[in-house]
């Protein structure tokens, strides 16, 4: 038997052991097959008062480089309505071997609430990981924010809308990135599903999508999908935000990966299933390529005064039904502005983007 027989066989091995088991808890045996001793991890640590504001900590067991570990904070995914960071050890694990200290943070969910108020949480959760960094090995200026799905969703907006880290005493000058895995940047009309009473479907508020808010001032990005995502359109959202970021000079990332599915593209960071995609070592390669943030004093500084500014209630009362967005007349080509008056007919399409067509059908996320 060859040696290219024998990986290939093992592969097969692994992965029928894996579907065999998907129907009833594919996310425990992620967790139950990830490493273990090469990292400590704390469990149900406190961001806050209310119960789903904890974290899980994972910190490497490897001496620290000067300055502290990187670090990411990790938001799970499952449209709003559901997830537990318990269910993604494997994350922290396979971030915290290659020496990232990791948090995977819990945030509240439909029906307990609804738009916006599971981006206070995370924000919240953030500020913690900004302000206790150093306290837990990590380096205070290579902070960045992470996501998958959903969870994708509120990495970017915390890192490219500054309401939601204002809100929390922060800014998103000091994080050092931000990294989307097959998350929704611009995503109305919602499909039916567990999505639309979240943002309150039809009556959408405004200023939801993240890419309204991609900008030159916008930190670092690592911007990752499947090809066939069948989910989040990696046309509408993936592909958009890094040409929109691209557009505007950020520095940004594209990675579009063949043969994993929505799912699957999280997953490829448990060891059985790495051989779907190297979606881990590229991750682990940005960290490692991202210059620490040089604005982090100056930022949190710059929060602390306009922390005071107001930020939308998740009352369906409190919030406008316009969709506030950037856009480009169609026709003449000049910005308009986000104001919620009314605009000319001839002003209602969204200013094309460079790279591939952008389809704008309905998202299911």
């Amino acid at each position: 038997m060859t040696p290219i027989f024998r990986f290939a066989l093992a592969a097969a091995l692994a992965l029928a052991a894996l579907i065999a088991l998907a129907a009833c808890a594919p996310l425990t045996l992620l967790n139950a097959l990830a490493a273990r001793g090469s990292h400590r991890s704390a469990e149900g640590v406190a961001y806050g008062a209310l119960p789903r504001r904890k974290f899980d900590l994972y910190t490497p067991s490897s001496t620290p480089p000067p300055g502290g570990w990187p670090v990411v904070v990790f938001f799970y995914g499952g449209s709003w309505n559901s997830g537990e960071r318990a269910d993604y050890r494997f994350v922290g694990e396979a971030l915290a071997v290659r020496g990232v200290l990791t948090l995977v943070a819990d945030y509240r969910l439909y029906p307990e609430v609804r738009y916006p108020d599971f981006l206070r949480d995370c924000a919240t959760a953030l500020a913690h990981g900004l302000e206790h960094a150093a306290q837990f090995g990590g380096n205070p200026a290579r902070v960045f924010v992470m996501g998958h799905s959903a969870g994708g969703y509120n990495a970017a907006m915390l890192a490219l809308d500054a309401r939601w880290l204002a809100s929390a005493g922060h800014t998103p000058r000091e994080l050092a990135g931000w990294i989307g895995l097959a998350g929704p940047y611009e995503f109305l009309p919602l499909k039916p599903g567990p999505a639309q009473a979240v943002f309150f479907h039809p009556n959408y508020p405004a200023g939801t999508q993240a890419i309204d808010y991609a900008g030159a001032a916008s930190p670092p990005a690592f911007v990752a999908a499947p090809v066939n995502d069948t989910v989040v359109s990696p046309q509408r959202s993936a592909r958009a935000m890094a040409a929109r970021l691209q557009a505007a000079d950020a520095r940004v990332t594209l990675k579009m990966y063949d043969g994993v599915s929505h799912a699957s593209l999280i997953g490829a960071f448990a060891p059985p299933l790495r051989f779907l995609a190297p979606v881990l070592d590229d991750v682990v390669a940005f960290v490692e390529a991202t210059p620490p943030t040089q604005r982090a004093a100056a930022g949190f500084v710059a929060a602390k005064r306009a922390s005071t500014a107001p930020v939308p209630s998740s009352s369906s009362s409190d919030v406008p039904s316009t969709r506030q967005r950037a856009v480009a007349c169609s026709a003449c080509a000049k910005p308009l502005s986000n104001s919620m008056a009314p605009r000319p007919a001839h002003a209602i399409r969204v200013m094309p983007m460079p790279g591939p067509n952008i389809s704008f059908a309905p998202s299911s996320v």
